[in-house]
């Protein structure tokens, strides 16, 4: 929260962009009142490997962010991403107390539906109800009042490594932030740009950042597969390098400028400058070999989309398609490439809950700094259930103690 009632703060930081979005939730959706951007510096591949820079970079968005809402924040909802996230379906079985589902059922199958075996190093970060089964009775959604001796939740469990969760959590609060709450990005993504029918009839929502891939897949309402794939638009970035002999950073504003996923669209004719390494004079290249390093590249995303789709085994039941967001989906044509490699209906992402300066944030690139803002206002947040981050087992064994006294008295 911030300082000025009803307002919410969410912060997305990614491998290239940190970004820090303010608004407020309400049911007629968000009313954006301030965006703050900063350049990521201490991420790899979606993971925190600097400190002090990223410490820098969010204490930057944040300024910004205040300056345009005129407001104080401290607190947010914060992105979580990386290689490290795994997913993984699981299932919890409880007795019905008293007859009748109440909220204290819901708690304990979705606690014993939580209790996977996770090595030591990792913890739960998100428990997604598929479905509830009352005795015979499947495909339930809600379950709360209905008669029934069993109760079972189907679920897909999300884990990440401790580390990674416990370092954005302190570098947050060496910006002078507090961490509401942590949410897996590509998740927050999904509520920002996918609707209920292409969450129920089947959908892939593929997240190309800088550092990884994410793919999240809906089937039914509910999520069904996550992954996270390790390559992303820096790759991109450092094959434009390489094959131009440019620095980095140049490389990433030509790629802005002047890329294309498809070479075939692009004439010979048309040149562009490209600075060298060093004090060497710039060249001058054609278009066309640039889009020639960029298309093998985005191909080879899409590929392990489509693996990742197939190992998923709901490959046959995606009738919305595939969504994509993120900063490298802005790659002119990279729709056409994704549909000719998935063999899928492809469209682009763009946040959908947005009512006022909906045009500074309608852009793939801030869907998931929306969909957390979503979260925060407890518009799209999924079901939590952790066990750090300020809990502990003092407070899990009051949390359960309340739950039984509930069922009970």
């Amino acid at each position: 929260m911030t300082k000025r009632s009803g307002m919410v703060a969410a912060l997305d930081l990614g491998t290239a962009k940190t970004c820090v979005v303010v608004g407020a939730v309400s049911e007629r959706g968000i009313e954006v009142c301030g965006l703050g951007e900063a350049p990521s510096r201490g991420l790899r591949k979606g993971v925190i490997v600097h400190v002090q820079s990223t410490v820098q970079a969010i204490r930057k968005a944040v300024e910004e962010a205040e300056a345009m809402a005129g407001c104080e924040i401290r607190h947010v909802t914060a992105s979580i991403g990386g290689g490290h996230i795994r997913g993984l379906s699981s299932h919890g079985v409880v007795a019905v107390r008293n007859g009748e589902v109440a909220l204290g059922d819901l708690n304990r199958v979705l606690d014993a539906a939580r209790a996977v075996a996770v090595p030591a190093d990792r913890e739960v970060l998100h428990v997604l109800p598929q479905e509830y089964i009352i005795d015979d009775q499947e495909g339930l959604k809600e379950p709360i009042g209905i008669a029934g001796v069993r109760l079972e939740a189907k679920v897909h469990v999300v884990t990440s490594q401790v580390s990674a969760a416990q370092n954005l959590v302190k570098c947050c609060k060496q910006a002078g932030l507090v961490v509401d709450d942590v949410v897996l990005g590509a998740l927050a993504s999904a509520d920002a740009v996918l609707t209920p029918e292409e969450k129920e009839l089947g959908v892939a929502l593929v997240d190309v950042g800088a550092g990884t891939t994410d793919v999240v897949i809906f089937h039914g309402g509910a999520v069904r597969h996550t992954a996270s794939l390790p390559l992303g638009g820096q790759h991109l970035t450092n094959d434009i390098a390489a094959g131009l002999r440019t620095p980095t950073a140049e490389a990433e504003k030509i790629k802005q400028r002047f890329g294309c996923a498809r070479a075939a669209v692009v004439e010979r004719h048309v040149e562009i400058e490209v600075p060298s390494v060093g004090n060497r004079e710039p060249r001058v290249l054609s278009r066309h070999i640039l889009c020639e390093i960029i298309e093998p590249r985005v191909e080879e995303i899409f590929q392990l989309v489509a693996r990742e789709i197939i190992r998923s085994g709901y490959e046959e039941v995606l009738a919305s398609g595939v969504v994509l967001v993120g900063g490298t989906v802005l790659l002119d044509h990279i729709g056409d490439v994704a549909e000719q490699v998935l063999r899928l209906p492809v469209r682009i992402g763009v946040p959908h809950h947005v009512h006022a300066l909906a045009d500074l944030v309608a852009s793939p690139i801030h869907a998931a700094a929306i969909g957390l803002l979503l979260a925060g206002g407890n518009g799209g947040k999924p079901v939590r259930l952790h066990a750090g981050r300020g809990d502990g087992l003092l407070g899990r064994v009051r949390h359960r103690m309340g739950e039984w006294l509930r069922d009970f008295f």
